[in-house]
């Protein structure tokens, strides 16, 4: 059975402070070792607490990793700058965006575990990105009721671009997000294939290829 919020939340809660120490001692655990060498017991002695306080609330690795990284996570609330280009900044130099150094760590830790365990992925998928993806989805729909975006547009297609190449260039490139690649990102792909010109006035508009005619 796939762990998910609602069935976490139905089991009993450590008291206290102690609930949050042990989510980052997951956190801290996740981090050296990797998901797949992460265990109940190597948490629990992190957290100098007992396995059965563990499985008091949590039923296996799968929800105390979820609810570890649920926990750093604030609120997410869909930018509203008045711009497709500011609401993209702040998504993703946002608390728990890409160009946060803890967000893009925990995402390296878990990413084997996506790949080679259907639970953990089927719950990472639909608790953790779901959420992220909606968010994404607001801040697109915004922009085509603004008129910012090409009317033949394929969104579907261009919505999860940036994160993707974002990732690519940490996971394949070894680059480390920060606000400076995600703003190079936006201004020299994003914006230009998604909308009617530059987005960006610091970047010079788009202008017709010289080889392209003019309709008759």
């Amino acid at each position: 059975m796939i762990p998910n919020a609602a069935s976490t939340a139905l089991r009993p809660r450590v008291a206290g402070d102690r609930e949050q120490e042990i989510l980052d001692a997951t956190l801290e655990v996740l981090s050296d070792v990797g998901y797949d060498r992460l265990t109940m017991d190597a948490v629990a002695t992190r957290a100098k607490a007992s396995k059965a306080t563990l499985y008091r609330r949590w039923s296996n690795k799968v929800s105390l990793v979820i609810d570890a990284v649920h926990s750093t996570k604030s609120v997410v609330d869909v930018p509203d700058t008045g711009s497709l280009r500011g609401d993209l900044m702040a998504a993703f130099c946002g608390a728990g965006g890409l160009a946060e150094p803890q967000a893009a760590a925990t995402f390296a830790s878990v990413l084997t575990a996506i790949s080679l365990d259907a639970d953990f992925a089927e719950a990472f998928r639909t608790q953790i990105i779901e959420p992220k993806t909606q968010v994404s989805k607001a801040i697109w729909e915004r922009a085509r009721e603004r008129g910012e975006l090409r009317a033949d547009l394929d969104v579907e297609l261009i919505e999860p671009a940036l994160a993707g190449i974002v990732l690519h260039r940490l996971f394949i490139m070894g680059e480390q997000p920060d606000a400076e690649l995600v703003s190079r990102v936006i201004d020299h792909i994003i914006l230009p294939a998604a909308t009617c010109g530059s987005a960006n006035p610091s970047l010079p508009a788009l202008t017709r290829n010289p080889n392209e005619k003019e309709d008759s």
